[in-house]
């Protein structure tokens, strides 16, 4: 967990553009390409605006169920979930399926009826599931999102953020039945053949998910992830008309100018600080735990100790001894605790017996 803060706090400090200014042309009107390892923004465009998200709703609807459901359990699907306006994969009343293909329904053929179906097995009502949906988007940080259903049919107090939609996908994407359903391009359910909506995955290397949206209103939404040499990115576009093509272009040059690299590692000497009072000088601090950041080319960050310089004995090896901070020119990336590498005792004058302070140390 704090690891994961640690990592949060970066992404907040610091979100660098992959393109300055116009340089990258998009259609989208709002854009955010994500690193999902370091929570690294690499381009954005109008980001944190609240919008109308359409179907890209489902990402969390199947994420809650995922998290709280055995998905090889079987429902009976009630008639509250039958004959759903919009997209759907026509359940029908009284039939049985699994959470499972439910969830293939959901996220490959955009069933707004097996939303319907989840949200009631998941939550009792689709007001209850609501709850979860957004219970679960405070737990992750989503401070521009709202939900009130789980399909994501238009409604004014339903919304969310390219950035929350991003942080959303880089965590569920961390769920092996989210990711499994969501890079799935073809499955039978029953009678039905349902193929993936999100054409990148036989488009674009390494694509393995994860979601369309499209209402009159919204727009074209699309929630996409690849991951290439075990590194993952994921992109969100909003109200784009040529969302295919730019997210691949988003996550062609993503891949290409910028690479995961171990800016410090575990147990790595940072630097020395004076010690007054103690049996040595000086003592070195180490890193308690490594940082990893995805750079460019020209990048070169640099290390700054939280420490003013020196620190008064005693001093114990593994004890904190504040922050590294990890920056690039000006800008803090991130920051990791530093510990002492040796115990450093206090210094304590020998006392003089008797004989000395009588005649200075003559016998």
């Amino acid at each position: 967990m704090k690891k994961l803060m640690l990592r949060t706090a970066a992404a907040l400090l610091a979100a660098v553009l992959l393109y300055p200014g116009e340089a990258m042309a998009m259609s989208a009107r709002k854009a955010i390409l994500m690193d999902a390892t370091t929570g690294r923004v690499l381009y954005e465009k109008d980001a944190d605006s609240r919008s109308l998200v359409a179907s890209t709703t489902k990402i969390m609807t199947a994420l809650v169920v995922c998290e709280q459901c055995n998905v090889l359990d079987r429902m009976k699907i009630p008639k509250e979930a039958v004959g759903i306006e919009g997209s759907s994969m026509y359940l029908k009343e009284g039939e049985v399926l699994t959470i499972q293909e439910l969830l293939y329904g959901l996220m490959l053929h955009s069933g707004n009826d097996a939303a319907v179906a989840l949200a009631i097995y998941c939550g009792g009502t689709v007001e209850g599931f609501a709850e979860l949906m957004n219970d679960k988007a405070r737990l992750l940080g989503m401070t521009g999102t709202h939900f009130e259903n789980p399909n994501g049919l238009d409604s004014p107090g339903h919304y969310s953020t390219a950035r929350d939609l991003a942080v959303l996908t880089c965590y569920a994407m961390k769920n092996p039945i989210f990711a499994k359903t969501v890079s799935t391009k073809t499955v039978t359910v029953g009678n039905r053949s349902l193929r993936n909506h999100n054409k990148l995955l036989w488009q674009v290397e390494g694509a393995d998910g994860v979601k369309t949206g499209y209402t009159k209103a919204a727009g074209r939404l699309l929630v996409s992830s690849a991951v290439r040499s075990g590194r993952r990115l994921v992109a969100v576009t909003i109200d784009d008309g040529n969302d295919w093509a730019d997210h691949a272009k988003l996550l062609n040059e993503g891949f290409s100018k910028y690479e995961i690299q171990d800016i410090v590692i575990q147990g790595q000497r940072l630097g020395e600080v004076d010690v007054f009072g103690g049996t040595a000088n000086r003592v070195s601090v180490m890193a308690a735990e490594g940082f990893s950041y995805a750079l460019s080319g020209d990048e070169k960050p640099h290390i700054v100790l939280s420490e003013p310089g020196f620190v008064y004995a005693p001093t114990v090896q593994g004890q904190e001894a504040g922050f590294a901070y990890i920056c690039i020119d000006d800008k803090t990336i991130g920051k990791i605790p530093v510990v002492y590498e040796t115990t450093v005792e206090q210094f304590v004058p020998r006392k003089k017996g008797f004989w000395e302070r009588l005649f200075g140390g003559r016998k």
